[in-house]
């Protein structure tokens, strides 16, 4: 996938681009933020526009890309043989390491890596070795590595992708300039959703606003679920808004809480519903302060959180999304999915 079609990180994506124009690129460099946002996406790019035998130089992304608007000095074309070769995995110059069926990377896997580095490529213009999820890398593979780290061959670039990059040996994390990721906005998240997976708008917007900034997180989630939660925290506010009587939230309360399940199961239901409703406590927020809508996680319910901002002005809204993350502190202590229901419902 070019750099162009990435889901955010502008500005690390023109650097990137940049370096790799002006062959400035350096031979190891440590991908770091949460999972599932795009760093091994990103990884695959750079092999992409450093092997590319059709790059595009200069590309401006378009307001329809998801980062927004951005320079970018040079970009893999995503069509020609090297590059489609590159997506499909098969290319001989662009390596991918990442942990086998142990859930570790042996040293064994680093040590073929590092020998076959030493080599000029193939047919590339440089090797590029990606090492996924590096922080799996036992102690003494990280040691095999550090060495290449340290007198890196001039053919070739290393590139480690990590969610945990403090447990990298310390020694490992000096011999790379760290690339600092962090969470999409959920406006990125949809639209990645609705463009690659064929989300629908509802869909990828309530999956988008549970998801923390990860496209994985957003897909490991059952869409249905997160609609139906978000559907139920609209309600349950449209609710609130109406009536102040206690006996009515009580009764209000019983519907976040199906009584069917295991407790775990029941708390897991109870936590996709919570966060959906501060996601959007935080938007009404934002409407009721007048600030920039265009940061709003659900916006395709703009009008709905429009009439609501009326009951909810913004100091209530703060007071329910404190609420609600005390609920969610709560729930992740074993409190009775019961009882956080019914304290959430009085404090709205």
């Amino acid at each position: 996938m070019p750099f162009r079609a990435i889901a955010g990180h502008r500005r690390l994506l023109s650097l990137l681009s940049r370096a790799i124009a002006r062959d400035s690129m350096p031979p190891a460099v440590l991908m770091a933020g949460p999972a599932g946002v795009g760093k091994r996406m990103t990884a695959v790019a750079i092999a992409q526009a450093i092997n590319c035998l059709q790059p595009r130089s200069p590309a401006r992304r378009s307001s329809k890309d998801e980062g927004g608007s951005g320079e970018l000095e040079r970009d893999a074309c995503g069509e020609c043989a090297s590059c489609r070769r590159i997506a499909r995995g098969v290319h001989p110059d662009v390596i991918l390491v990442e942990p086998g069926d142990t859930g570790s990377i042996k040293i064994e896997q680093l040590r073929d890596v590092i020998d076959r580095s030493q080599y000029r490529p193939f047919e590339g213009r440089r090797r590029v070795v990606i090492i996924d999820e590096a922080d799996a890398a036992a102690a003494d593979a990280q040691s095999a590595l550090l060495k290449t780290l340290e007198e890196p061959p001039s053919a070739s670039v290393f590139i480690l992708v990590s969610s945990m990059p403090d447990a990298l040996l310390a020694t490992v994390r000096s011999r790379c300039p760290r690339l600092r990721f962090g969470p999409l906005t959920p406006a990125e998240v949809a639209q990645a959703l609705m463009r690659d997976h064929e989300y629908s708008e509802t869909d990828a917007r309530a999956a988008a606003a549970d998801a923390d900034g990860s496209i994985r997180r957003a897909l490991e989630a059952e869409s249905t679920d997160v609609t139906e939660a978000r559907d139920a925290a609209q309600r349950l506010l449209q609710e609130t808004a109406r009536s102040n009587d206690p006996g009515r939230r009580i009764n209000l309360a019983r519907d976040l809480t199906s009584g069917k399940g295991t407790p775990a199961e029941e708390r897991n239901q109870l936590a996709v519903c919570l966060r959906s409703l501060g996601s959007l406590l935080r938007d009404i927020v934002i409407i009721a302060s007048r600030a920039d809508r265009r940061s709003l996680a659900n916006a395709d319910l703009e009008v709905q959180l429009e009439r609501l901002s009326t009951a909810f002005d913004a100091e209530r809204s703060l007071r329910g999304y404190a609420a609600v993350d005390r609920a969610l502190g709560a729930l992740e202590r074993n409190a009775s999915p019961k009882v956080v229901a019914d304290w959430l419902l009085l404090e709205l």
